[in-house]
């Protein structure tokens, strides 16, 4: 999956200890530039924060993968990016210029249908 938008905050890396040694990972929030914009938390893993270093007001384009685990019975969500392409931003689509269809309403229009209007 992508999306694309402006990096609004880098948060700390955050460390640890686990079963196969020590782990990083570093949250990144993005904003889309959509009529209604959407804010989304994201994180590189590993050797992928030093790839891909991103910096607030970067305009990306971020490919992720979406996965889910249930823990003590509640569900968890991680949006794990892969890669980040800077610059890359797709603009959002542009408004049709195609008029919309109008509808009939001089009086008459609608007589023999079933309908009580």
């Amino acid at each position: 999956m992508e999306i694309s938008g402006k990096i609004i905050a880098v948060l700390p890396i955050a460390t640890g200890q686990g079963k196969n040694g020590t782990w990083r990972s570093q949250d990144y929030v993005l904003e889309t530039g959509d009529q209604y914009p959407k804010k989304v938390c994201f994180n590189f893993f590993g050797d992928k924060i030093e790839q891909f270093p991103l910096a607030i007001d970067d305009s990306v384009t971020v490919s992720f993968d979406l996965e889910s685990r249930e823990y003590n019975g509640r569900w968890f969500t991680s949006v794990r990016a892969w890669k980040a392409e800077k610059g890359a931003v797709s603009a959002a689509p542009a408004p049709s210029s195609t008029p919309v269809s109008s509808f009939d309403v001089t009086p008459g229009a609608g007589e023999g249908s079933d309908l009580p209007f």
